[in-house]
């Protein structure tokens, strides 16, 4: 294409404006690796000269940002746009039309207001102008194709990806512990310490049942793990003392159970703000979930079901977030139960409320559908009673594996510090090795020139000192647990023939019973008879046996328990009425709780709960349903006159019991002969019933 035929198209008002170089690559990769592409894109500034534009203006802010469908904002394709749509623009210059755009939506936008402004667009080859029919219909094939293009090849790279995923050969980066041999096939890393170290944490947490006390004890005691880091455009492993996400994602991720998954975290496209956008769920899925779960995949570092178990017990331990419903982790709460409790009813898991001066003082209860706006709990019971109880129940299963439990502490006493030397003693091997590295090239380097010699004495006296560090940790496990005694051995024995005493002495803590609790029983499901007041416990021990046994429910230490006639009135009024206009009714009857103390809004909500009464914090209000004052505010007259309407029995009105708000329907007051006896008053201020004129008020009307 000449110049004469390109002067045809551009004419002196498009050189009168500025033309506008449009540089983009799609991802950061092309961006630092395809530096051609941009070369050649920047070279369109001089074409433009050539064409005879002397403000020429490149935007390249979008180099590094995909064009494609959901994909984010582009904000110099934005700034392109807006300065055609003002008439700035004399042409567009780009590479090639899938610079520009890769959806329709881009496209149309673009030729509207290019067309609507006169606006020239300019490739390597030609110069189009949207105004002619010609070059609209080329341009349009273009565009057509770039983008039919695009998801042709973006297809074929899916179908490509996702064979390969359902092979278990499409792994783009291994996590720590695993790499591939000569062949190919993923092994474990064939380093010593890196084996030992991911043991190691998968053994601490099955020793502390939480991520954070696992994450604290390798801080504590300054035992580092492997983790992947970019060194020189590589991935290699560096030690390091974990973070708390490191050991979260290292326990969650299925490939160290020996499974291969693939798409555990898909895309998705979502209308946010009026525009697509492509992002990843925000929860992982579970592994068997995936589009591609193979098991077996690999040599696991521990078994499946133990991943499985490991990831129940995290999720179990959480508090916030995707975590069960109830307070279910380890904690120094002095309930045995909790986090193994299920409502028999509904299903839910039972939480447990501590109140008293000490706070020791708890109680099991199951919410019901209180959290998605109901107002039924299930059930609820004092937990002190149920505990010992269950405690008996766990004695008679325990007690003949005392004498094994023992054996195995004994082999376990030893094996966690065992496991805390061997890690020390590869960290010492691998140290020393590299302070021989340091020395050699500190024996290797010219003596003369002292600043190299300086460096390399530098980081050897550094290597040697963290050998020492290592030495003397080492030396100081030794020292702090030597080997047991027979004397020691024969006691931890004699403790175990004693399981029951050992459980009931006060020096047991408390968190050791739940860990035992948690280690034999996999939940316990209760239910309420409430005729008989009966509960009936059945317990899921691990393994799948089930086991049942029954008590009469509690009714508290000291035997106080809300009267009768109390629980009759507030389960007449909590139908209509709030728990603080049910405690001012129980007051002013004289009633007081089962500990002897006057009612409040918290005391009422407690005995509901307590006897499965449905109710509320606050009154609901009825608008066919008034009280006195509102009775007087809705027909404009003084309490009084509505007072003296119902003790004539002119008006109805119902009260649940004394002292409770009076109930006068809306109906009433605009029937006869209320209503008219209402009308009379405000028009002569006397009111008459029957009749009778009442003198004893000169005014009656509001």
């Amino acid at each position: 294409m000449n110049k004469l035929m390109l002067s045809e198209k551009i004419e002196s008002h498009h050189l009168a404006r500025r033309a506008v170089v449009y540089v983009r690559q799609s991802s950061e990769r092309q961006v630092r690796q395809n530096r051609e592409s941009q070369l050649l894109q920047y070279g369109l500034r001089e074409r433009a000269m050539e064409l005879g534009w002397k403000s020429v203006e490149v935007i390249d802010v979008d180099l590094g940002c995909s064009a494609s469908l959901g994909a984010a904002e582009r904000e110099g394709f934005d700034r392109l746009v807006g300065s055609v749509a003002r008439g700035e623009v004399g042409i567009v210059l780009n590479r090639e039309v899938s610079r520009l755009i890769r959806t329709d939506k881009d496209w149309c936008h673009l030729v509207e207001v290019c067309t609507v402004f006169g606006t020239l667009i300019g490739d390597a080859e030609r110069v189009y102008d949207l105004r002619l029919v010609d070059d609209q219909l080329v341009l349009g094939i273009k565009a057509t194709m770039s983008v039919a293009e695009m998801q042709v090849l973006r297809m074929r790279l899916i179908q490509g990806m996702r064979a390969k995923a359902g092979r278990g050969e499409l792994v783009r980066m291994l996590p720590p512990g695993y790499v591939r041999d000569a062949t190919g096939m993923v092994v474990k890393d064939p380093d010593r310490r890196v084996q030992q170290a991911v043991d190691l944490m998968f053994r601490r947490f099955r020793e502390t049942w939480s991520v954070r006390q696992t994450f604290t004890w390798f801080h504590d005691e300054g035992i580092e793990l492997p983790v992947n880091k970019s060194l020189g455009g590589q991935m290699r492993v560096v030690w390091r003392v974990p973070t708390h996400s490191l050991i979260a994602d290292m326990l969650h991720n299925p490939f160290y159970g020996g499974a291969y998954v693939f798409g555990r975290r898909p895309m998705q496209t979502i209308l946010t703000g009026g525009r697509l956008v492509r992002r990843q769920r925000g929860y992982v899925l579970p592994p068997k979930q995936c589009s591609v779960f193979l098991s077996d995949h690999h040599e696991g570092y521990i078994l499946w079901g133990t991943y499985e178990e490991n990831v129940r017990m995290i999720r179990r331990n959480a508090h916030w977030g995707r975590g069960d419903e109830s307070v279910a982790s380890i904690r120094a709460g002095q309930r045995l139960l909790a986090g193994v409790l299920r409502c028999g009813r509904c299903g839910r898991r039972l939480h447990v409320k501590y109140w008293g001066k000490s706070g020791t003082s708890a109680r099991y209860f199951c919410k019901g559908a209180s959290d998605l706006g109901g107002r039924k709990s299930c059930l609820g019971f004092g937990g002190g009673t149920v505990d010992e109880r269950f405690g008996r129940e766990l004695l008679s299963v325990l007690s003949p594996l005392g004498v094994d439990a023992s054996l195995a502490a004994i082999e376990q006493m030893g094996a966690a510090d065992d496991g805390h030397r061997e890690a020390l003693r590869l960290q010492r091997a691998q140290l020393e090795y590299e302070a021989q590295r340091a020395f050699e090239q500190y024996d290797e380097s010219d003596p003369r020139n002292r600043l190299v010699a300086a460096e390399l004495e530098r980081r050897w006296n550094a290597k040697l000192d963290q050998v020492e560090k290592v030495k003397a940790a080492l030396a100081a496990i030794d020292s702090a647990a030597p080997p047991l005694t027979e004397e020691q051995r024969d006691a931890i024995i004699d403790l175990g023939k004693q399981f029951g005493w050992v459980w009931s002495s006060e020096k047991c803590p408390i968190e050791l019973k739940k860990k035992i609790i948690r280690t034999a029983v996999e939940e316990i499901t209760v239910n309420l008879d409430e005729e008989t007041q009966v509960l009936r416990f059945v317990v899921h021990w691990k393994g799948g046996v089930h086991t049942q046994f029954e008590m009469k429910k509690p009714v508290g230490a000291t035997g106080m328990r809300t009267s009768l006639d109390d629980l009759d009135i507030i389960r007449r009024m909590a139908a209509r009425y709030g728990d603080d206009e049910i405690a001012y009714v129980l007051n002013k009857l004289g009633r007081r709780t089962g500990k002897g103390k006057t009612w409040n809004q918290d005391r009422v909500g407690t005995a509901r709960r307590n006897h499965a009464i449905p109710g509320q914090k606050r009154a609901a209000p009825d608008p066919e349903i008034l009280s006195q004052g509102e009775a007087a505010r809705y027909a404009r007259v003084s309490p009084w006159t509505i007072k003296k309407l119902v003790a004539v029995g002119i008006l109805k009105k119902e009260q649940i019991v004394p002292w409770a708000p009076w109930e006068i329907r809306r109906a009433d007051l605009d029937s006869e002969p209320v209503k008219g006896i209402i009308e009379r008053l405000r028009h002569t201020g006397k009111l008459v019933c029957d009749g009778v004129i009442s003198e004893r008020q000169i005014r009656l009307i509001e």
